[in-house]
Formats: C-alpha cells, sequence, structure tokens
C-alpha cells in the first residue's frame, strides 16, 4: 500500500500552547506573535528518543511541548536513512511525553540529536525596527504583498498593505490610506502585560489573525468572550494568475467594539482592502462579503438554515465566503476566503464551545479536520463560531 504523506500547506497555533509568545497590551507584543508563527517557529523541543512502529513516528521527550494533534511541526536532526523525516510533519498524535506522525519507514529506532518546533508559515520579515515589521510570503505563485505593521502602541497595531517597499517605512501604493496610517489590529481592552487569548492559522499566502481581546480572556475562560478576526495575504481569486489579489482586513477605527471587520460576524466592506480589481487599473479598493445565508449574523448564530445539528440528517451546513471585487452589485465576485467557512445554523456555541475544537469533516470535508473558535462578541459571552479548514491546501 502506497503512502502519501499529509499535507502540512496549512498550520494553525494557538496562545495557550507551552512556549507561546504572550499577546498583551504592551507595545510590540503582536510583533512577537508575528515573529513566531510566520517566520521563526516556537517551542523548540528536545527529543530523548525516535522510534519508527507499522508506519508510525514516535518522538518522546521529557517535560511539555507545544504540538497539539493536527498541527504541524519542523524536525531536525535525524541522521542515517531517517533523515528523511527531517522537515515539517503533520502530527497524528499527542500525549504528555510523545508527540507522533505518519512516515513510511521500516520499524526502528531513529538516530541524531533530533529536536522539533511549531512550524512557521515560512513568511519572510524583510525590513524591521523598533516595534515595528514588514512581512511577506515567500511563495512565488502569490502576488507577495509587503504587509507592514507598526506595534509601538499599547493596544493595537496599524497595519497596512504595500505593492513595494525599499526600507521598512518607504513604499509604494499603501493600502488603506483612510484611515491614514492603516487599519488597526486590536490587541488588548486596556494595557497591561496580561496575555489575551489567540488563534493564528493560515498557508504560505495568507493568514488569519483570532483575537478574543477581552482582559479577562485566557484558554480557561474564553467560553465567556468572543474574537474578532483579521487577515492579511492572497484571496483564492476566480481569475486565474490574477497578480492583484492581495488584501488586508482590520478595524477602521480604534474602537473596542468595532466588528465590522471580522469574516465572520459582518458584510460591511469598512476595515477591508484589496491591492486592485482584477484588471489590475487604478489603485486599491474595500470590498464586500456574500455567503448562502445572511453575512451579517454571525458564523453560527444565523437561521437561514435553521438549528444546528440539522433534524433531516444531523448534518453541519457551511458556505464559502463570496469576496467582491469592488462593491458586489456592480462589480461582482473576485473570489473566496481561503479556508474560511459561514455557518448559516444557529446553536454552534452551545454545540463546539467557545474555545479552539477540531471536528472531522464529511461529505466535501472528508479526510479535513474543521476548526471552530467562538465568534460573534468581544465584551460579553460569543454567540456564534468561526469555522476554517485546519487539513488543506486552500489552494489548487
Amino acid at each position: 500500500m502506497s503512502f502519501t504523506k499529509p499535507s502540512t500547506a496549512v498550520k494553525w497555533a494557538v496562545s495557550s500552547m507551552t512556549g507561546a509568545p504572550t499577546l498583551s497590551g504592551t507595545a510590540g507584543s503582536l510583533i512577537a506573535v508575528l515573529d513566531a508563527f510566520l517566520v521563526t517557529g516556537f517551542g523548540t523541543k528536545a527529543v530523548d528518543s525516535a522510534q519508527v512502529t507499522d508506519g508510525i513516528c514516535r518522538l518522546s521527550f521529557t517535560g511539555t511541548s507545544a504540538a497539539l494533534e493536527h498541527t504541524v511541526i519542523t524536525v531536525s536532526g535525524i541522521t542515517g536513512d531517517g533523515a528523511v523525516l527531517n522537515g515539517e510533519q503533520r502530527v497524528t498524535a499527542v500525549a504528555s511525553s510523545y508527540v507522533e506522525f505518519a512516515c513510511d519507514l521500516p520499524d526502528g529506532p531513529l538516530t541524531g540529536t533530533i529536536t522539533f518546533k511549531m512550524a512557521p508559515l515560512g513568511w519572510e520579515k524583510v525590513f524591521s525596527k523598533t516595534n515595528v515589521a514588514v512581512y511577506r510570503s515567500t511563495d512565488i505563485a502569490g502576488t507577495r504583498a509587503y504587509y507592514r505593521v507598526d506595534d509601538t502602541h499599547e493596544l493595537y497595531a496599524r497595519v497596512q498593505m504595500y505593492e513595494s517597499m525599499t526600507d521598512v517605512d518607504t513604499g509604494v501604493a499603501a493600502a488603506p490610506t483612510t484611515p491614514a496610517g492603516g487599519f488597526y489590529w486590536r490587541k488588548r481592552q486596556s494595557s497591561g502585560g496580561t496575555g489575551v487569548y489567540w488563534v493564528l492559522l493560515g498557508d504560505s499566502r495568507a493568514f488569519y489573525a483570532l483575537i478574543a481581546s477581552n482582559d479577562s480572556t485566557s484558554a480557561d475562560t474564553l467560553n465567556s468572550y468572543g474574537t474578532r478576526s483579521f487577515f492579511a495575504g492572497d484571496i483564492n481569486s476566480y481569475r486565474s494568475g490574477d497578480a492583484w489579489s492581495a488584501a488586508l482586513m482590520g478595524s477602521s477605527s480604534t474602537s473596542y467594539g468595532s466588528l465590522v471587520s471580522c469574516f465572520f460576524s459582518s458584510s460591511s466592506s469598512a476595515g477591508t482592502v484589496l491591492q486592485r480589481q482584477s484588471h489590475g487599473i487604478g489603485g486599491a479598493v474595500a470590498f464586500n462579503r456574500l455567503v448562502a445565508g445572511n453575512v451579517d449574523s454571525p458564523s453560527g448564530r444565523d437561521a437561514t438554515l435553521g438549528p444546528f445539528p440539522s433534524k433531516v440528517d444531523n448534518g453541519l451546513r457551511l458556505s464559502p465566503i463570496i469576496l467582491s471585487d469592488g462593491e458586489m452589485a456592480t462589480a461582482g465576485p473576485r473570489g473566496e476566503a481561503p479556508g474560511a467557512y459561514h455557518c448559516p445554523q444557529t446553536g454552534l456555541i452551545g454545540a463546539f464551545g467557545a474555545d479552539v475544537r477540531l471536528t472531522d469533516g464529511r461529505g466535501p470535508f472528508a479526510g479535513h479536520k474543521l476548526l471552530t473558535v467562538g465568534c460573534g462578541s468581544l465584551g460579553g459571552s460569543a454567540t456564534g463560531c468561526a469555522v476554517l479548514d485546519v487539513t488543506g491546501p486552500w489552494r489548487e
């Protein structure tokens, strides 16, 4: 029987992981999180022993590791014939003293000074200065837009997209220009060093940041709060070879309660920008969202298709999130949000909870893991659930 290595294209991390950087109400804390997730990885763990048994490689260690089931780790230091396992691996099982992943090596021990860590997306940090950084995808199949993150404020970062840059402060075609200085990515409700709950996930061309920025929020209390979501990277364009499909989402004001930029709670074009329309003429434009349901209702709190589970087949119904090429009514659809889905049913928060949860997909999602996390509120209990495919790949 032939072995097919699981895709490692989509990666995800959550703030409750051992060794995850803290996102707080302090300058530079978002850059620390983005550096770890996009560029360097985090949570390096020394392996005491490694063994392959019946197509499963087990890395055993002392203490705790950051790895969770279905995350992607980078393995290093294996020597001999087992060196083919160095690199990215999709975790199939975790325990207090080991992680496992599938492989096609014969049974036996592995040698070397072996370590693993949470794998980064593989983006690059092209420019930086104190509490300011510019990130860029390294995937040559994408637009490779520049994303400048100014994290000098305690409560929020300012984020702008550029077509090209020559240094950390100089670039061409900055977007958005309103508000001046870029969108707001809120970190925390008030200043302080206590960490907030975050979930990051993405691929080589785009990523989402879901942040529960209420001051009381932690991994243990997330069920009392919801997340807002931000996005940077290429959408899944309907136009083949789309050279201008880079997008950015963020709040257009400093208001703590603003959810207008959230993929999972609003149709508003506020807080959205595409690099250019598909014809490539002109500059950046705002975009709208459309789903099979009510896009202005939080995902999982939309009664369009009734409650979850469906009384007919216990089904969970999901809709792609369609993005316009400017105004939907005049410009039409441009593409879709990669890996993100809207649920036009009610009751998801009661069924799945607000904390991160993985569920096995069925039907068109068979073989995929779906991640849910609470959304739709910031100052009170989460009302809906964001749904994202953490298996991928998101792109053909």
